[in-house]
């Protein structure tokens, strides 16, 4: 198995190592690189150019996670972000998402269902934390229901079905496990679920979903 290379932006030092530590222990990851500071950040990501980033939000600096991730992610298309914070407000979320994040998970997130996430962010995913993708739901519930319905007509029963999942933040493991399916099976639908919306992530397909 390829192992997916990760860096981890940090200026706690022991939230820092915990997460290094938890990469590195597992099969299939590989932690290349730590940082403290957005300047550092800044400077040694694009000559590593790992397959993921953990950023945290509040590096104690000028600098904040997001304002990195707005600076890196022209500069690293290739390269998946993904927020990994203490942080739940709405704002943090979305302006995270604007700038570049393609996942957002808390930093309480037991260490297997993190390694999930960044296996299914490296794999063209978007994953959440369910308190996250609940408040991202939640954000959209006021949509007129003409307007949240807007390019879904399309979608088969088990791609309306496995949407309202992804929603909610599950892994693709989850969605298989529930729907008594594949998680190759949940990939394909993902696919066609992405092609009809005319989107490329989870992100995009719900808000697609929810009419924005």
């Amino acid at each position: 198995m390829k192992e997916i290379t990760v860096c981890i932006v940090d200026d706690n030092k022991e939230l820092r190592n915990a997460l290094e530590e938890i990469v590195n222990m597992a099969d299939g990851y590989k932690c290349v690189g730590t940082m403290t500071t957005a300047a550092e950040a800044i400077l040694r990501l694009p000559q590593i150019r790992p397959e993921v980033v953990l950023m945290d939000i509040n590096l104690g600096s000028e600098e904040s996670g997001i304002d990195c991730v707005r600076e890196l992610k022209p500069m690293m298309p290739g390269t998946n972000f993904m927020m990994c914070t203490v942080y739940e407000e709405d704002e943090k979320i979305f302006e995270a998402l604007r700038a570049g994040a393609s996942g957002y998970i808390l930093k309480k997130t037991a260490p297997v269902k993190l390694l999930e996430a960044i296996r299914e962010l490296n794999e063209g995913g978007a994953p959440m934390s369910s308190q996250i993708a609940r408040k991202i739901v939640f954000a959209f519930q006021n949509k007129p229901v003409s307007t949240a319905q807007q390019g879904i007509e399309g979608l088969s029963n088990r791609e309306r079905e496995i949407l309202e999942l992804l929603s909610r933040g599950l892994m693709y493991k989850e969605i298989a496990a529930d729907l008594f399916i594949s998680q190759e099976t949940v990939r394909k639908h993902v696919y066609h679920i992405y092609e009809k919306l005319h989107v490329t992530n989870r992100v995009e397909a719900v808000n697609r979903y929810f009419g924005r």
